[in-house]
């Protein structure tokens, strides 16, 4: 067998490996559930969720929902008829345990 015919195969069996490798790698992210991928409040909490931060804001419109985010159980963003967005996070009770508008930074200094 020729030299040059080896390093081919070589290199065919190294590019080989790095696709199973990256592909057993990017499979093994998704199944993690650690992708950072926003998982919208199911159906079933949704109206509850949406009308405590609704009550929260005193109106506005419901523009996304995210459950078991790092602050909550719950995020309502809200959009109010001003433009501004706040985000209500609520718990499982669906109780208000913080607020944040958009462009804010830390605390609660109303």
């Amino acid at each position: 067998m020729s030299p040059e015919l080896t390093r081919k195969r070589i290199a065919l069996i190294v590019a080989g490996a790095a696709v199973v490798t990256a592909g057993t790698i990017g499979g093994a992210a998704a199944l993690s559930g650690d992708d950072d991928q926003d998982r919208p409040i199911p159906a079933a909490d949704l109206e509850q969720a949406e009308q405590a931060a609704l009550e929260e804001t005193g109106g506005g419109t419901a523009t996304d929902t995210e459950v078991d985010d790092e602050e909550s159980k719950y995020e309502v963003e809200v959009t109010l008829d001003d433009g501004t967005q706040v985000d209500v996070q609520l718990d499982e009770d669906f109780q208000v345990v913080g607020t944040e508008q958009e462009g804010e930074s830390g605390g609660d200094d109303d």
